[in-house]
């Protein structure tokens, strides 16, 4: 299959790098666009919609620290990001509507094999409401 449009769920950790090379590797390959979302489910949903921070530049709901941590990924590549969306909440809750107003069909999340992720699993959240293949990368 060819992926037209690939979508990177990142974190606010060099993990993310991971997920980023698989990406752009596949996108090269196959001539598709890359995408990145980033969600801050630490306060909660304040903001109800994401937030693309490649054209929208005043109202990120987004500490700054945070911002500046997601920019150094847009740095570490050297294939165009299309766009990168930001927001507050639960992921799941609206990947399926972002994914499909934005044509994407391959999601890419990591997973970590540690003691926490065996209990609280991110990704089955993503697998469940996605409406697109997930390439699930361990970390």
């Amino acid at each position: 299959m060819k992926y037209k449009h690939i979508l990177v769920a990142l974190e606010l950790s060099d993990d993310s790098k991971i997920l980023i090379d698989r990406a752009i590797f596949l996108a090269k390959t196959m001539g598709g666009e890359v995408s990145f979302v980033h969600m801050d489910g630490t306060h909660g949903e304040i903001y109800p919609d994401l937030i693309d921070i490649t054209t929208d530049v005043d109202d990120i709901p987004l500490k700054q620290n945070s911002i500046d941590k997601l920019r150094t990924f847009e740095d570490y590549t050297d294939y165009p990001i299309k766009s990168f969306f930001v927001g507050t909440g639960d992921l799941s809750n609206k990947l399926h509507d972002t994914i499909i107003d934005n044509n994407v069909d391959l999601l890419i999340c990591g997973h970590h094999h540690d003691f926490w992720s065996s209990i609280v699993s991110y990704s089955k959240h993503l697998i469940n409401k996605s409406p697109v293949d997930i390439l699930i990368v361990p970390i």
